[in-house]
């Protein structure tokens, strides 16, 4: 899952970005309005964090302006504003949800779960293929019913493909959502972490590599 956090409290940023890698999603900040814009045109996010008042463009119009040009992310809009009509407000110009602050990081990372998971066909709470087993609420993973050590990174990897169902899922693709922009993107840093990825999930080998096209499981 890739991130985008337009929020202009650096160190707030900072923190959220830190628990979401945690989780092993990929992360970009931006820390004003048209900087955030300028990033969620150009890069394909599932879910944009987006706090209200922002220097530059306020949040509502980025908001506005994201849904006019069809951007698919789903929108978390922050704001310390609690009344009810803020809310509405916020809602209506086409933001997925709304979070006041302050607030406990657990929340928004539930919420940032559950829009993914409405960004496109509804994905299973738990997924499963070829013995491998991987909930993405306890990040627990397994193998034949045996416990899987992954890095965040090499869980990234695993959700991306046991999401694409059998499909192949290209390495351009894999390094657009498990990694952040800072990644080079002439790097062989997927190639790594498939390797090592099958050696955690042991064999007999579980992920196919189809020359030309990407990985499958």
């Amino acid at each position: 899952m890739r991130v985008l956090i337009v929020e202009d409290e650096r160190d707030l940023s900072a923190a959220i970005a830190r628990g979401l890698r945690r989780d092993g999603m990929a992360v970009d900040e931006a820390y004003d309005g048209i900087h955030g814009l300028e990033k969620a045109s150009v890069n394909g996010y599932d879910v944009i964090i987006l706090d209200r008042n922002l220097p530059r463009m306020h949040g509502d119009e980025v908001c506005r302006q994201l849904r006019a040009d069809r951007v698919e992310a789903r929108i978390i809009m922050l704001t310390a504003a609690v009344e009810v009509a803020d809310r509405v407000e916020g809602l209506n110009l086409g933001a997925d949800d709304y979070l006041a602050k302050p607030f406990a990081f657990e929340e928004l990372r539930a919420r940032v779960h559950a829009l993914a998971r409405r960004g496109g066909p509804a994905r299973p709470a738990i997924m499963e293929r070829a013995g491998v087993r991987l909930d993405p609420a306890t990040r627990d993973v397994t193998r034949d019913g045996v416990h899987v050590d992954l890095s965040p990174k090499e869980f990234g990897v695993l959700e991306e493909l046991l999401r694409a169902e059998g499909a192949v899922v290209s390495a351009e693709a894999l390094l657009e959502h498990v990694w952040d922009e800072h990644t080079d993107p002439f790097s062989n840093v997927v190639r790594v972490t498939v390797m090592t990825l099958r050696k955690r999930l042991c064999e007999p080998p579980v992920i196919e590599t189809v020359v030309g096209a990407g990985y499958r499981i």
